[in-house]
């Protein structure tokens, strides 16, 4: 029997997580049956969980390449880039957010999955610290708050942001709303524009 490539078992790994996606967002997590998720990838369940323990660990995977790419964005851009990114749409469209609507129901009600969630998700919250850390010693950032407070601060934000655009509220005119974040974590010196987060 052949070896199989592992450039192929990559495709492979990103066709199941490309029409995962899209399952979740249709039918939200408890929705995504295993029967839904084999015509979403166009796999046999085999396949799909040859890559994947269950379902659970799929849509963790999921979250966990959301929160490589935003640590990615956050390390060059900031925080606030990763939810001008949002506002924008991108690759997160409303129906893939309000899973995360589901996610929080699961956070309070099941202790394993939030242990899973939270490896996930520190990630996102290291490298916001070390973006702002960076800025601080540029001084672009605001000296009289801590950097956690900052930290926290930017990841509350960035929740409610989710949360307003997974429950389809308008984002139209929340441009300003972020200008204002952003500005709220910047250190005010005379003449200075530098980003902060």
């Amino acid at each position: 029997m052949p070896r199989v490539s592992q450039d192929h078992l990559d495709a492979r790994r990103r066709q199941i997580l490309d029409g995962s996606r899209v399952c979740f967002a249709r039918y939200g997590y408890e929705g995504a049956t295993v029967r839904r998720l084999e015509e979403a990838t166009g796999l046999s369940r085999g396949a799909i969980f040859h890559h994947f323990r269950d379902k659970e660990s799929l849509f963790l995977a999921l979250a966990e390449d959301d929160a490589l790419r935003m640590a990615d964005v956050v390390a060059e851009q900031g925080l606030v880039q990763v939810m001008r990114d949002l506002l924008a749409g991108g690759d997160h469209p409303a129906d893939w957010l309000g899973t995360r609507l589901e996610v929080s129901r699961r956070l309070r009600t099941d202790p394993e999955f939030r242990a899973r969630w939270a490896e996930r998700s520190q990630q996102l919250t290291t490298a916001t610290r070390l973006r702002l850390l960076r800025q601080r010693e540029a001084g672009n950032l605001r000296d009289d708050v801590d950097v956690d407070v900052l930290t926290a601060f930017l990841e509350l934000v960035l929740e409610g942001l989710v949360s307003h655009l997974a429950m389809g509220l308008p984002a139209a005119g929340l441009g300003p709303v972020l200008d204002l974040v952003e500005e709220t974590v910047r250190r005010h010196r005379p003449g200075a524009n530098g980003r902060a987060e």
